[in-house]
């Protein structure tokens, strides 16, 4: 697919994606949507995934207001499983993905942090979603994911009230992991996270991924079952067996994709 919002580059394993439509604030067009769907559905090879958006005032404003603003009731549904099939697609990769935010993450901007693994920010970066000011509600996955990464008390307040947060207090909720003071500071460290997440077992990093989403709202019992079958599953591996067998000769294991 030739992507016309979306660039892309890869290095040392890790695929950088930016959202490029600084013309509408980085916003999420229906056409930018379809492409990131079409993008992670196909996507073979990186160990990590970085998602920004283009330099400017925004990571990601927000989905277009524009095009919602003539949808009709069907048109709206059909906007919103397309948002939340790529929130899905994110949140369920096998490799991990971080979401590096700088400006505006608002509505659907927020929405698709809250769909990486974790976030890293700039002092600049402004978090919310303020739905309801325009009559509407989160549509791709903010009411279900907000809450499990604020609480349920601050995830109503902010969403009921449209309230934003900066960056500071984003990190304070836990919203955000790591503030930085630039673009630049905030890209190298997710780099530098993501490439020693990559030299770990891919495999054993696919499963805790796995497992942490299985076991998200299940009671401790249910959980503790699902964790005991993903351990089992390790033993399997091929990597399990170069893992143990490096730490026991004392070398560097050697993991392949």
């Amino acid at each position: 697919m030739d992507y016309q919002n979306l660039l892309l580059d890869e290095q040392g394993g890790v695929l950088t994606v930016t959202v490029n439509r600084p013309q509408a604030r980085n916003a999420l067009s229906h056409a930018t949507l379809t492409e990131l769907r079409h993008l992670l559905s196909n996507l073979d090879g990186p160990r990590a995934v970085l998602l920004t958006g283009s330099e400017g005032p925004a990571f990601i404003a927000g989905a277009d207001i524009r095009e919602m603003a003539a949808m009709t009731p069907q048109e709206g549904e059909a906007f919103g499983a397309l948002g939340q099939q790529v929130t899905r697609l994110l949140e369920e990769l096998p490799v991990p993905v971080v979401a590096c935010v700088d400006g505006y993450a608002l509505g659907g901007g927020c929405e698709m942090a809250l769909a990486c693994d974790f976030v890293y920010a700039t002092g600049k970066a402004v978090f919310g979603q303020p739905e309801v000011l325009l009559g509407l509600i989160p549509g791709f996955g903010g009411c279900v994911r907000l809450y499990r990464r604020v609480g349920v008390a601050r995830a109503r307040e902010m969403i009921y009230s449209g309230r934003r947060a900066d960056a500071a207090e984003a990190h304070r909720i836990g919203l955000v992991n790591q503030v930085f003071d630039t673009r630049e500071e905030m890209f190298a460290a997710a780099r530098l996270v993501l490439a020693d997440i990559a030299a770990n077992s891919p495999t054993a990093v696919a499963t805790c991924k796995a497992t942490i989403n299985a076991v998200d709202g299940l009671a401790v019992g249910a959980g503790l079952r699902v964790e005991l079958d993903a351990f089992r599953h390790t033993f399997t591996t091929d990597d399990m067996r170069e893992g143990t067998s490096a730490f026991l000769a004392k070398r560097t294991p050697v993991f392949h994709p």
